[in-house]
């Protein structure tokens, strides 16, 4: 489960703006000793909670990379950015929109709060706006009845299954995508996922969004849309690669998200 650090420097603050507003009414810094220290040093951290929070909040949000779903796009422990103002600007904790700006678009890197545990954070690719049909069938991916282009780049077949990876292009986004499967035993036929393939339409307020990973993601063929209240921001950015521990951070895959190198 991830923490809600939104939540803890609202939380932060709030205590230290509490803090600041009885030491100007009871004077306790003044007094020194033991409280004073404390007073001071809350009243210290007020900009310092404050400021954090605004850029968490309004502007960029970092955030790691948990799992595969991603891929090629995005490898497990990749740290990214997350524009948090590309798709209105929201109030901390509670996520509701103050200020329109723009809405979320086809080909998007989008986070967002998964909708059957609100305290995760989810990132997919988005792929179906309001109203929209998404069909995926035999692995072919179809919006609103027409093809989404794809050229195969590479492939990989080994004993019983297969992977190929393409260069997709969805709305004004150029990426990577793989798509992989079984390889029937008898005829030697490769085999799509048979569980992610299927036709949704998309209601209004909502979108519908899959992993770049299409046959190994846990995504909205699975558990459904969207919901507009449920988006954080844009993932536009990786700026460090750092697996845990014993190893020191990377910084060749610094750059923008959808920057396409096939391999």
């Amino acid at each position: 489960m991830d923490i809600d650090i939104g939540f803890w420097l609202t939380l932060a603050l709030a205590i230290t703006v509490v803090v600041w507003l009885i030491d100007k009414v009871l004077k306790l810094k003044s007094k020194g000793g033991p409280v004073g220290s404390v007073v001071e040093t809350s009243n210290s951290l007020i900009s310092v909670f404050f400021v954090v929070l605004v850029i968490r909040s309004f502007i960029v949000e970092p955030f790691t990379i948990p799992s595969g779903s991603m891929l090629p796009t995005l490898q497990i422990n990749d740290f990214i950015l997350v524009n948090k103002f590309a798709y209105g600007l929201r109030l901390p904790v509670t996520n509701t929109k103050i200020i329109e700006t723009s809405e979320p678009e086809r080909g998007d890197v989008m986070v967002f709060k998964f909708p059957e545990n609100r305290q995760q954070n989810f990132i997919k690719r988005v792929v179906g706006l309001p109203g929209d049909t998404v069909q995926v069938k035999d692995n072919v991916l179809t919006v609103n009845g027409e093809i989404i282009d794809r050229d195969l780049v590479n492939e990989w077949v080994g004993p019983g299954v297969w992977r190929k990876q393409y260069v997709e292009q969805l709305g004004n986004a150029t990426h990577l995508i793989w798509q992989e499967g079984k390889t029937n035993p008898y005829t030697g036929r490769q085999l799509p996922q048979a569980r992610t393939q299927g036709e949704w339409t998309v209601p209004e307020d909502a979108y519908f969004v899959m992993g770049d990973n299409r046959d190994n993601s846990n995504d909205s063929r699975f558990w459904g849309i969207v919901p507009e209240g449920l988006v954080v921001g844009e993932a536009f950015m990786i700026w460090m690669h750092w697996k845990p521990v014993f190893s020191l951070p990377s910084f060749s895959r610094n750059g923008a998200i959808d920057k396409v190198e096939a391999n």
